[in-house]
């Protein structure tokens, strides 16, 4: 009898400590999208829909003509509903812990939505709330907040009024334009950025970079790229890495000569590069763990499409009206688009 009461405590005390279990797991579910995303990732089936993350100093209007190009080719596609001055607080090279919030954003109601791009909320966010960002917001050339590395940048959560998305129906792709191709890469990792994991690899199946330089560079601004590049592949997401060339460092134009110069490892003066007029085809495809693609006679972005483009890049914009294509032209899209295809 003894023996019967031993056995019979033993087992009632193992009992209460699986319902504690089973209820603190709960808990965290409901309070950490993260990791209720990562419970039932291993389930979740691949949709066939994309969110495009806009380059550095442009947003959702810059990107449209190919949100709605992909669209019609079946994969339903928008770009994180943004317009290009939200980039400000991450002027300098700081945190970009603002994009992964809206880039978290736009995954999960797409997610939610089962790649239905119509049913997208909206969020809120001001000039005082892009203020009080640009004030705070750590890292870069000022090292703001005591350091210009991720590892040390201290908690600091932008500001915003972002919706919270229902559950995931599925995982959806990323296409990532120029920066916003490694910003991409930080939302797919599970380590921690800035205070928070973002874990995006449990909601995303496949991520395109267009133009990204993944390789290291000096300088603040490549911090966060040297932070990606300490991963080369994220669990169950394929990569495409896409770059350009056809565009030389020393004849297409003082903006390619120092935006070569800016991302090349050595210091180099950028002349002696070949990429796709903003990214050597070197950074385009440093990308280790992802499979490569390069594209003859590719230029970085609709120069002559977009406000503003010939007087930033008078002579890539006079090669692109005359002719040139970027990463979403029609041609050019048939090359990569249909890597998509789930």
């Amino acid at each position: 009898a003894v023996e019967c009461n031993v056995i019979l405590t033993m087992v009632m005390r193992r009992q209460h400590l699986w319902h504690a279990a089973a209820a603190c797991y709960l808990a965290l579910l409901r309070v950490n999208p993260t990791v209720r995303a990562y419970a039932s990732s291993r389930t979740l089936p691949d949709i066939k829909a994309a969110v495009i993350v806009p380059g550095f100093l442009t947003g959702a209007d810059e990107f449209k003509p190919l949100a709605e190009d992909l669209t019609a080719r079946g994969i339903p596609t928008i770009a994180v509903p943004m317009p290009s001055w939200h980039w400000i607080p991450c002027l300098g090279g700081r945190s970009m812990r603002p994009m992964l919030e809206r880039i978290d954003f736009a995954v999960r109601h797409l997610a939610a939505a089962n790649g239905n791009v119509e049913a997208i909320p909206k969020f809120s966010y001001n000039l005082f709330d892009c203020w009080n960002d640009f004030q705070k917001n750590p890292g870069g050339v000022m090292e703001v907040g005591g350091s210009a590395h991720p590892d040390d940048y201290p908690l600091v959560i932008p500001r915003g009024d972002f919706p919270e998305a229902e559950e995931p129906k599925g995982r959806v792709a990323l296409i990532g334009h120029s920066a916003g191709g490694w910003i991409s890469r930080l939302y797919l990792s599970r380590r921690e950025y800035g205070g928070k994991t973002y874990g995006g690899q449990d909601l995303v199946h496949s991520l395109v970079t267009l133009g990204t330089p993944h390789g290291n560079a000096p300088g603040p601004a490549f911090k966060g790229v040297e932070w990606c590049n300490r991963e080369a592949q994220y669990d169950g997401v394929r990569g495409l890495a896409v770059g350009g060339t056809g565009y030389l460092g020393d004849s297409s134009g003082e903006l390619t000569q120092s935006s070569y110069s800016f991302c090349c490892p050595n210091g180099s003066d950028g002349t002696q590069y070949d990429g796709d007029g903003v990214t050597p085809i070197e950074s385009s495809l440093s990308w280790d763990g992802a499979e490569k693609l390069a594209l003859d006679d590719v230029t970085h972005f609709p120069w002559s499409d977009v406000f503003g483009g010939d007087q930033f890049a008078p002579d890539l914009a006079k090669m692109h009206r005359e002719g040139s294509p970027w990463y979403g032209d029609e041609q050019i899209l048939d090359k990569w688009a249909g890597w998509l295809d789930v």
